[in-house]
């Protein structure tokens, strides 16, 4: 049976101080409901858009685009323990010399992908333990490099003096730390730095400007006027297919249904009922013999057969 209460996609506004776990509990409670999931974690010190899903919606966070921007702001002349301010100072060393145009020279090489160390304080699992769990037990480990890829940055502002800020904005992939990356352009130009702010202006597809904060949602939620994303449009960048009901039905079964060869192969579809335009699922079409066969990787709605009972105009396909 579809699950009972809240469905689709909440655009938050985290603010500093919180866990993206706080937002999550705050939010259960509020609405009354166990599902609520969030679509990447900001760290307490960073504020911006935190995409939450609620009830079955959270099967579909995998599927949300995966480009993030942030606005960040970055210190050179201070390393601390976190690569944030809210570690503790390593080396301190005066950075007056440092200027906009030597940034703006060795800033290109940080755009492409590149071989990135996550912070020693974050959520990363070696072996089974979060690296944060390690660190503040004092059994710091260095985690191995990942790949990332930053697609673009631009300065946006230089504050001069002996501990010069840069504020600058992040266009990249999933999984790149804003705080490695002040770290390592602090390392580059050889004076240390460390991320003193960070806003996330957009994730999974959402957008600061159209976010709202744990304040608004309550208050919306108090006068009947708090309106949820519906899954299909959070999902509106991949490619849909449609299925008429016999098809649809034996889709949301598990089985393989042939699909035209025009249909994108290797992807995730948006799997819709042709009737109406609600959303099933997700979908991939995959080679079978020079036949493309379309596979379900997600049932979102179940198949519910008619009661002995039930009038044919009555059966619910999807």
């Amino acid at each position: 049976m579809p699950e009972p209460g809240p469905q689709g996609f909440l655009n938050l506004n985290k603010t500093k101080g919180m866990t993206s776990h706080d937002c999550v509990a705050i939010l259960r409670r509020c609405l009354g409901i166990k599902k609520v999931g969030h679509g990447g974690t900001l760290d307490p010190m960073a504020e911006g858009v935190l995409p939450l899903a609620l009830g079955r919606a959270t099967r579909l966070l995998p599927y949300l685009p995966p480009e993030k921007s942030y606005e960040a702001v970055v210190r050179f002349g201070l390393t601390t323990t976190t690569d944030d301010l809210d570690g503790t100072v390593l080396t301190q060393v005066k950075a007056g010399d440092l200027s906009w145009p030597t940034l703006a020279a060795i800033l290109p090489e940080f755009v492409g992908t590149l071989e990135q160390v996550p912070p020693q304080f974050s959520a990363i699992q070696v072996g089974g333990k979060r690296l944060y769990d390690l660190a503040r037990r004092g059994q710091g480990v260095t985690p191995p490099p990942r790949s990332i890829t930053i697609h673009h940055l631009q300065m946006r502002h230089w504050q001069p003096g002996d501990y010069p800020e840069l504020t600058l904005t992040v266009d990249c992939g999933p999984g790149t730390y804003i705080r490695s990356l002040a770290r390592d352009l602090g390392q580059r130009v050889g004076t240390g730095a460390t991320l003193v702010s960070l806003r996330r202006t957009l994730s999974g597809g959402f957008s600061w400007p159209d976010s709202l904060t744990l304040e608004s949602v309550k208050t919306r939620l108090e006068a009947g006027t708090l309106y949820l994303i519906p899954s299909s449009a959070a999902l509106g960048h991949l490619p849909a297919i449609a299925l008429v009901p016999p098809l649809a039905q034996a889709w949301q079964q598990g089985q393989k249904i042939a699909v035209p060869l025009v249909l994108p192969l290797g992807q995730p579809h948006r799997v819709l009922a042709a009737e109406s335009g609600e959303l099933l699922g997700i979908g991939q079409a995959e080679d079978r013999q020079g036949e493309a066969i379309l596979k379900a990787k997600m049932v979102l709605q179940p198949w519910i057969p008619a009661s002995p009972t039930s009038h044919p105009e009555q059966i619910r396909q999807g």
